[in-house]
Order: structure tokens, then C-alpha cells, then sequence
């Protein structure tokens, strides 16, 4: 078998890897035109803060993809012809396959503001773009981020870091205002405040204002407001890379549409990854998923798939994690910014505005989601509670198994049920306390 990878991101190397165990004898290409070796997106702000050498952002060794018998080419696919089966390259090179998979991630979406085009003003997705910040924010005094969710944020604490000062324009009312609840949003504000980070909330960006160089000195907002800046970061989220897709006949909406099988509307094409799109998503699943876990169990999907093991996709509960400067948060299942009917939602807080948790349940006490901030949960066990349907009261009483923090961390379970009992009596906790700690029953 022939296979040909357009992508070199998490799902591209996954399932390349996945294919490897699968089929030993496969000949196995990876196409990407970002960077030679697959390096690791979520680390890019640590590279920039200086916490991780340029080097340190590949997984692995340069030595590992001849070891796997890896082809690696570096270049842009420009077409992809179904009917022989083909890739076309920039270089003139072509391609021959068996099986194709287009993973080719996202990329950063503009509005088309006035001045988008000039110098200093770029979004953060890949290693280019790393690049491009390190250059252009040399010697940067002011900065204005553009956008209020994950990536702006990470923006916010990259300039920081080089001593910038940061205005953010987010036009929600609150940070993240499409995904926190409020009480979650106040905490990362105060994060954003205790950092010297200016927010304008409920403002919006209108244009990029140029100096005679062509750089950008300036942006006035929805408020009508102008302030100074020499660089602009570009934070309104990223939309599915579908243009190569889209060239080459493939069926398209907002990404590549896709079957459960991530096999695309032609024959031994297959889309996963930031690309695609989910004809039929499952219940309470979006058609689109664009998180690094999601991407991998994409690869590992559609490997199977691609060998003659044709196994549907099944993401399973819902997961994500970030860090607001030196807040963490966690979220596990369906917690809303504002919560859906038939819904409770349980939200404690320590009065130093340092942790919460939010546990979301049904009617009839079926946990649905959980919210952290400062509060370390284990993966594994929020996993099965969530698959499980698990009752509110049984994952009270069990709390603790879910703590990650180290033993010296102080722990607040005590004070999470203490609060949901006055709360919601209907649903009795017995708390047991013995020898300076407290067990559940």
C-alpha cells in the first residue's frame, strides 16, 4: 500500500505511526510545507517565553521518521487528481496513491479589517507565524490582542513576558463570553488584571491604522477609541483549512465533509484532523473539533480505517485544558456559559478567587460537566463518570479519588459538598470526618 499523508500536525503523524504497526510493509509519505519535522503546536508559547529551545518543539529525534521508514517531503500540495490518484506539488513533483489522507489543520481567520496586511499584525497557529512574532516584536513597546479566547490569552502572557504592554479588545461582556460561565470568566479577569493586562470588554476592533513604513502604529475600536500599538495580534479563533479540498472536487461546507469513518465524498480520500467536518455528528458533538486530543484520535481512527479495519469515530466525552497565566483550567462534558434547562449546576468557590469547581447535573442527578480553575482533576476518572452517567451524589462522595493535586496541596472537597447540601438538599452527601482528613460514604 501507498499512502500519502498532506499534513505533518498530531493527526498526520498518528495516524502515519498507527499505519506503520498496522501495515509494516506500507510506503508511507508525510507532505508539509510548515516545517520538514512535525513539532508540537501547544508548545509555541513555551518557545517564545524562552521555556523551551527552538529544537525542543519536535517530539521527536530527527532520527525517527528513517528508523519508521518515514518519507518526509516538504512542499505544498497544490492538487489532488482523484481520478489516477495523484498529488501535485509545488515543486513540480507528483505523487502517486493508494490511500490519501488530507489533514492540513487550520488556519487563522481575519475579517477583513482595514490595515489586516500591514507589518506587525499576524495571528499564532504555526511555526511561521512563531517565527514572525520573534522578529516583529523585537523592540515592541505596546500591543493590542484581538479576541478573547484561548489563543488570545496565551498572546496576552507572550508580550507580557517581553515586558509589552498588552490592551485586549474581547466583544463579549466577559472573557470567553461564547464558552465561561460568568463566576469562571471573573476568575481569568482577575488573572488578566494581577498581569497588568488592559481588557475592553464589549469592544470590538475597526481598523489597523499604518505608519509611512507600512507597519502598523494604531487601531480604532468599535468605541471609536484609537490606541497606539506596534503590533496586533490577531486572536478571533481559526476556521478549517479546505482550500486545497475545495480545489480538487472534494465535497465541502465549513470544513471537508467527512463520514464516520473520516472517509471523504471520494474514493480512498480520507479528511481528519482541524479539517474536517463531520457529516452526521454524534449526540451533543459538534461537526468540527479542532482541539490536539480530537486530532489524535482522529489519526488513530482513520489508520484502522485505511488498513481494512473500518472502525466508526467515536470521540467521547467531551475535554480541553489551558492555562490562564497561572490559572489552570480544566472541562470535562457539557457545561455551557449559561446553563441549558433541565440543568442545575453546582459553583464553588474559595474566597481567594484562586479555585473553583462547577459540576453540572440533570433533574435526575446525572452528572454532565465540570468546569476547574486552579483545581487539578485526573483525566481518567472524569472520563467514566461522564461515560457512566454517573449520579451527582456518587461523584460527590467520590470526589477525592478525582483530586491530582500533590498531598501538600490544600484540599477542598469538604467545602464543595458543605456548599451543594445547603444547595440542593434533595441530593443528601454524607461526609465522615476522621483523624484530620475525611473519607465519603
Amino acid at each position: 500500500m501507498n499512502l500519502v499523508i498532506i499534513g505533518n500536525g498530531i493527526t498526520g503523524v498518528t495516524c502515519a505511526l498507527t499505519v506503520r504497526q498496522l501495515r509494516p510493509d506500507a510506503h508511507i509519505t508525510l507532505v508539509s510545507d510548515e516545517s520538514p519535522y512535525h513539532i508540537s503546536r501547544p508548545a509555541l508559547m513555551y518557545a517564545y517565553l524562552g521555556h523551551l529551545r527552538p529544537q525542543d518543539l519536535k517530539p521527536y529525534g530527527d532520527w525517527f521518521w528513517p528508523e519508521n521508514r518515514l518519507e518526509l517531503v516538504q512542499a505544498i500540495a497544490t492538487h489532488i487528481d482523484t481520478e489516477p490518484q495523484q498529488v501535485h506539488l509545488n515543486t513540480g513533483a507528483v505523487l502517486p496513491y493508494d490511500k490519501l489522507l488530507v489533514a492540513i489543520g487550520s488556519v487563522s481567520r481575519f475579517q477583513d479589517w482595514p490595515g489586516q496586511e500591514l507589518a506587525g499584525v499576524q495571528g499564532l497557529y504555526g511555526l511561521p507565524d512563531l517565527e514572525r512574532m520573534h522578529r516583529e516584536t523585537h523592540g515592541v513597546k505596546q500591543a493590542v490582542v484581538v479576541g478573547g479566547g484561548l489563543i488570545g490569552v496565551e498572546l496576552a502572557e507572550m508580550l507580557h513576558s517581553r515586558g509589552i504592554a498588552v490592551t485586549m479588545l474581547v466583544r463579549d461582556t466577559h472573557y470567553w463570553g461564547s464558552v465561561l460561565p460568568p463566576e469562571e470568566a471573573a476568575l481569568v479577569n482577575r488573572q488578566l488584571q494581577a498581569h497588568h493586562i488592559q481588557v475592553q470588554y464589549s469592544t470590538e476592533l475597526t481598523e489597523i491604522l499604518g505608519d509611512t513604513a507600512g507597519r502598523a502604529r494604531a487601531v480604532l475600536t468599535s468605541k471609536g477609541q484609537e490606541i497606539a500599538c506596534q503590533w496586533v495580534g490577531l486572536a478571533t479563533g481559526v476556521t478549517p483549512n479546505s482550500t486545497l479540498a475545495q480545489a480538487s472536487g472534494l465535497d465541502t461546507d465549513r470544513g471537508i465533509l467527512v463520514d464516520e469513518q473520516l472517509q471523504t465524498s471520494q474514493p480512498n480520500v480520507f479528511a481528519a484532523g482541524d479539517c474536517a467536518q463531520h457529516r452526521q455528528p454524534g449526540p451533543d458533538e459538534v461537526p468540527i473539533e479542532q482541539l490536539w486530543y480530537t486530532g489524535r484520535q482522529q489519526g488513530e481512527t482513520v489508520a484502522y480505517t485505511i488498513c481494512g479495519q473500518p472502525r466508526p469515530y467515536q470521540r467521547g466525552p467531551w475535554f480541553n485544558s489551558a492555562k490562564f497565566f497561572q490559572l489552570e483550567y480544566q472541562t470535562y462534558g457539557r457545561v455551557p456559559a449559561h446553563t441549558a434547562a433541565g440543568t442545575h449546576s453546582v459553583c464553588w468557590q474559595h474566597p481567594n478567587g484562586q479555585h473553583l469547581l462547577r459540576i453540572n447535573f440533570r433533574e435526575d442527578g446525572t452528572v454532565v460537566g465540570m468546569n476547574t480553575l486552579g483545581i487539578r482533576q485526573r483525566h481518567e476518572v472524569w472520563d467514566q463518570w461522564l461515560r457512566n452517567a454517573t449520579s451527582i451524589t456518587q461523584v460527590l462522595s467520590e470526589l477525592r479519588t478525582a483530586n491530582f493535586d500533590p498531598e501538600f496541596y490544600r484540599r477542598h472537597e469538604a467545602a464543595v459538598i458543605d456548599q451543594f447540601t445547603r444547595q440542593f438538599p434533595q441530593f443528601p452527601v454524607a461526609l465522615h470526618r476522621r483523624k484530620g482528613f475525611f473519607s465519603f460514604s
